[in-house]
């Protein structure tokens, strides 16, 4: 792939430099040659040689701007030696001037830029003006000011334009992040409003179900034919209740989530497996089942075991060299899950702004649930939640009996 001059200049600024400087070289040659022979300097080519190192700091003015402004002054010995200055020297003081005007702060660039001129303008005012063609110190003095002047001013407006711009962009960036935040928040919102269509929706479809399955119930020892017709139209309903809670489910999940997994969500029988995954890492856990189970719902069941999960990965985190005990209690249409551990606990500052906390909040939240966590009195952690229970069609797996250790 080749790559443009002007790109490649840009990308290494040290070679524009370098081309900059022989520009100015070839600039004070060809200014030399047009003019009358007799004012040319002797021998050329030491001149020119000393042309060569005047416009040197040119060259390292981006990359080391104070040594260039140091060694721009140090030409300023040539008067000493020669009778004629390299026109070199006024070029690379402009440019210099220029660049630190463009580039540093005005403080910065207005002492640089006395550093560099006041010594030429006292040069030049104190050495007689011999071989000038009759010009004065004064007139001498005026031009280098004003050409010290206009190099600055011009560096100024530069550096001004430059911080413009650079306001400008960010200005447009933030414009653009304020775009896309308010894109996305009239997204949520508008995914909101659909939810919460579809889930009146859902729910007038399911209370239908629910009438018509009682209607279904009675005639169908009367009426089997007309119980066969409300069934069909609740299998029918069913059906487009699943789809539409689908649709509603779309609608509330975020692009980041990954999909939806098609394996059967966990509950209590998974508690049992949790118990023994901590066992494996390395902490004593005991799991204990008190009261008559009752069916639960399967999402009390799946609130249940993230609760469970969630607290037993906390206290492999935090508890070090502890150990850990689960007791999920069954009674008064309620199920109470308790789970406490010896350790150390975790850190009392960030007790209740975890995401795993939060979560089980939500979850007792749904259900209509309490839920308190914190620390035990004499060490340790404690989460329990009580979680009301209705009635279901099962009896939830993996349930031991009453006062049964595993």
């Amino acid at each position: 792939m080749t790559v443009a001059p002007r790109q490649f200049l840009r990308r290494h600024p040290l070679a524009a430099d370098a081309v900059l400087a022989g520009a100015l070289v070839l600039f004070d040659v060809l200014f030399t040659l047009v003019g009358p022979q007799e004012l040319w300097p002797r021998p050329l080519s030491e001149s020119w040689l000393w042309s060569v190192l005047c416009v040197l700091p040119v060259v390292i003015r981006r990359r080391l701007p104070v040594v260039a402004v140091g060694s721009a002054l140090a030409c300023l010995a040539l008067p000493v030696w020669m009778e004629r200055v390299p026109g070199t020297q006024g070029l690379t003081f402009v440019v210099l001037t220029y660049t630190v005007a463009s580039s540093w702060s005005a403080r910065r660039a207005a002492v640089a830029a006395a550093v560099l001129w006041v010594p030429v303008l006292l040069l030049v005012g104190l050495i007689p003006p011999a071989n000038r063609m009759g010009v004065g110190s004064t007139y001498l003095v005026i031009n280098n000011l004003l050409t010290g002047l206009v190099s600055y001013t011009v560096g100024r407006a530069v550096h001004a334009r430059r911080a413009t711009l650079a306001a400008l962009r960010e200005r447009a960036r933030v414009a653009e992040e304020n775009q896309r935040t308010l894109a996305e928040q009239a997204v949520t919102q508008e995914r909101g409003r659909i939810a919460r269509e579809l889930h009146d929706m859902v729910a007038h479809q399911v209370s239908v179900m629910g009438v018509l399955a009682t209607g279904a119930r009675r005639m169908l020892r009367r009426d089997p034919d007309a119980a066969d017709g409300a069934i069909a139209t609740i299998e029918g309903t069913s059906r487009a209740t699943l789809r539409d809670m689908r649709r509603l489910l779309d609608v509330l999940r975020s692009a980041a989530e990954p999909p939806a997994e098609l394996s059967p969500q966990p509950g209590l029988a998974g508690i049992e497996a949790l118990v023994d995954q901590a066992r494996e890492t390395g902490l004593p856990v005991t799991l204990r089942v008190e009261g008559d189970p009752v069916p639960v719902p399967e999402g009390v069941s799946l609130a249940v075991y993230r609760i469970v999960q969630e607290a037993l990965a906390n206290a492999v985190r935090h508890a070090g060299a502890a150990t850990a005990q689960a007791l999920l209690t069954f009674g008064d249409g309620h199920l109470t899950v308790e789970v406490t551990d010896t350790g150390r606990g975790a850190d009392p500052t960030a007790i209740g702004t975890g995401h795993g906390l939060v979560g089980m909040r939500e979850w007792v939240g749904l259900y209509g649930g309490t839920l308190h966590t914190g620390p035990r009195t004499g060490g340790g952690f404690r989460v329990y939640a009580r979680i009301p229970v209705e009635q279901a069609d099962e009896a939830p797996a993996g349930a031991g009996r009453d006062g049964e250790t595993r």
